[in-house]
């Protein structure tokens, strides 16, 4: 079950970064914290997959801001 969520949280993020490579701001962030949690908690991949979305997701957030 756990690698199916991986496989999915990569392919969205995997497919968000393909369609817009100038828009991956925060991604890498964001990724690098993720993975480092994710590794404490023993999912260091779902841990980069989702910190790479939250970083995204806040980057564009903070430009449509100002």
């Amino acid at each position: 079950m756990t690698n199916r969520i991986a496989l999915a949280a990569a392919l969205t993020i995997g497919a968000l970064l393909a369609g817009a490579p100038a828009e991956a701001k925060g991604c890498l962030k964001g990724a690098v914290v993720g993975g480092v949690a994710g590794h404490v908690a023993g999912h260091g991949k779902m841990g980069a997959a989702a910190g790479c979305a939250i970083g995204h997701h806040n980057a564009n957030k903070k430009a449509k801001q100002g």
